[in-house]
């Protein structure tokens, strides 16, 4: 098997470390592995509690200390450098993974990453339960708004899926990208260049990055980690954050991954003409009518060695294609009229079969 170093950022978190590397230490899987910490800024006791508890756990435990100067300091700029570290230590033929100092990642967490490697993926995601009894805390409207936009990301999730299937990524799955639960094999990790240095959102990033290089990702239901609920979280912007301002005043717009329903088939559509043009199997000018490039413009993204990064290009240049917000309010209709599209795609399928 191929070495596994589990890299975490963390910030002031001497209350929950322990219970993160509980779990990572009570892993059902055969396979070794080793946890890289990266103890950033901390002002509180998290040092001395992980050098208390690392003796005493069945894994092995390295715990790096580094202070940011202020103008880097962010989550994103831990987790870049927590992953190279990782990368370092773990050699060219190795699996790295992730999750957060306030998570508690699943006991079968490992070996369930593995298992998604074994079948073919390069990077793997899984994903992030809110722990259910800091969840109570949380007000239910917020708990309402979140589970109407996650049906919502799911049904467009799954019109991709229909239009522009993946082989690597089939139904059901899942869209999330964070940092709770992440795996990669550090092969891929390298040709996408590795954690770009953002200061917030970076585990998306980084999957855009591996998406670009046609990494096989792998977005896996059953991979969970449980984080934590808190509304004073340790990252600027971050997920506690977000949820704090939404407790005063909801955000007018959903989250920007989304989008109408009927610009997320047509996204799909054309996206699959265009890896069917790559293949040979689609006119390279019909389909840059249809996107309203001219035909120069996508047989350079076609001729892009990453589909991709040529895709990326594609969508940069297609008016198209150009990107829309979904107001709030309006979730309900565009639900609607994801819906109606998926009722059309699963009848043609039934009639393909």
């Amino acid at each position: 098997m191929p070495n596994i170093v589990v890299a975490i950022p963390v910030r002031d978190e001497a209350e929950r470390i322990g219970a993160c590397l509980e779990a990572l230490a009570s892993q059902r899987s055969r396979s070794g592995y080793e946890v890289l910490l990266l103890l950033n800024n901390c002002a509180d006791d998290t040092e001395s509690v992980v050098r208390a508890l690392a003796p005493r756990l069945p894994i092995r435990i390295t715990a790096t200390t580094v202070t940011f100067p202020p103008e880097v300091a962010s989550a994103g700029e831990a987790r870049r450098l927590a992953m190279s570290l990782a990368a370092e230590r773990a050699g060219p033929d190795s699996i790295l993974m992730t999750t957060d100092a306030d998570g508690r990642v699943a006991p079968d967490w490992v070996a369930a990453n593995l298992a998604a490697i074994a079948q073919g993926a390069e990077a793997v995601a899984g994903r992030a339960l809110i722990d259910p009894v800091e969840a109570l805390a949380i007000p239910a409207h917020l708990h309402a708004d979140d589970a109407v936009e996650c049906t919502f990301a799911a049904r467009l999730d799954e019109i991709d899926a229909l239009v522009d299937p993946d082989p690597a990524d089939p139904w059901p799955r899942h869209d999330e990208a964070c940092g709770a639960s992440l795996a990669v094999a550090v092969s891929a990790y390298r040709r996408a260049g590795g954690v770009p240095a953002v200061a917030l959102g970076e585990d998306r990033a980084f999957v855009a990055g591996l998406r670009r290089v046609d990494a096989a990702i792998r977005h896996a239901p059953e991979i969970t980690v449980v984080v934590s609920g808190r509304l004073e979280g340790r990252a600027r912007g971050g997920m506690a954050d977000t949820m704090k301002r939404r407790i005063t005043q909801q955000d007018a717009w959903v989250d920007d991954r989304l989008e109408p329903a009927r610009d997320r088939f047509r996204r799909a559509r054309l996206r699959a003409r265009y890896r069917a043009a790559r293949r040979g199997a689609d006119s390279a000018a019909a389909v840059a009518r249809e996107l309203r490039i001219t035909p120069e413009a996508l047989r350079a993204c076609l001729a892009d060695p990453f589909a991709g990064t040529g895709w990326e290009r594609v969508e940069s240049k297609s008016p198209v294609l150009q990107r829309a917000r979904v107001i709030r309010a309006g979730l309900g209709q565009e639900i609607g009229r994801a819906d109606a599209i998926l009722a059309r795609l699963r009848m043609r399928e039934e009639a393909a079969d």
